[in-house]
């Protein structure tokens, strides 16, 4: 994996983002700093168009199809293939609901999770097993390198499973949403973009 180049993004901020609404594979639509986050993306892209990767792959979720788009209206840039395997990791019936939400509906099932693992006990939710296979398989049928538009916590998976990072290590890892991860020769440069 590490002779591959990768451009991870994840989505622009969204309403349910701003409220502390955990999406998982539900929607709700990019706020106008999302838009601005996507934009920023795009024009660094942009800026150094030349040497890119030929391939632009994106989750299929609205979020995501609309960081997509938003990126894609900045230049002059291959098509986005979409991807289902860049997913977001589904919390089945959390899906929507706040922290307090869970609390009230699930009394004690957060007891001992820490900020980071929680997101696996949902009980009609994905597991971190499921979501790491299939990274790791789209990771393994990746011809070259790519612009890869996804979430939050599958692109920690993401960043985890190339950097050979234990499950905690790659849960614990930072998703600023003005950022493009940059991974590349076995290691993950964050390239800080600034909406204007």
């Amino acid at each position: 994996m590490t002779n591959r180049s990768i451009f991870l993004i994840r989505h622009g901020e969204t309403e349910w983002n701003r409220s502390a609404r955990f999406q998982g594979q539900l929607d709700s639509p990019l706020t106008e700093q999302g838009r601005a986050q996507a934009r920023a993306i795009g024009k660094y892209f942009a800026g150094i168009a030349d040497g890119l990767p030929k391939t632009w792959v994106a989750s299929p979720l609205g979020r995501t199809r609309q960081t997509a788009e938003i990126i894609a209206a900045c230049g002059c840039f291959p098509e986005f293939a979409f991807d289902e395997r860049l997913a977001e990791v589904s919390v089945g019936s959390w899906g929507g609901l706040t922290h307090l939400d869970i609390e009230h509906g699930w009394p004690g099932l957060l007891d001992g999770s820490t900020p980071f693992d929680w997101y696996f006990r949902s009980p009609d939710g994905e597991s971190i097993a499921e979501a790491t296979a299939r990274v790791t398989s789209w990771l393994a049928e990746l011809d070259g390198s790519a612009i890869v538009v996804s979430h939050g916590l599958i692109g920690r998976i993401i960043r985890g499973v190339y950097a050979g990072l234990s499950s905690n290590e790659a849960l614990s890892l930072p998703v600023p949403q003005d950022v493009i991860w940059h991974l590349h020769d076995g290691v993950i440069e964050a390239i800080p973009v600034t909406p204007g």
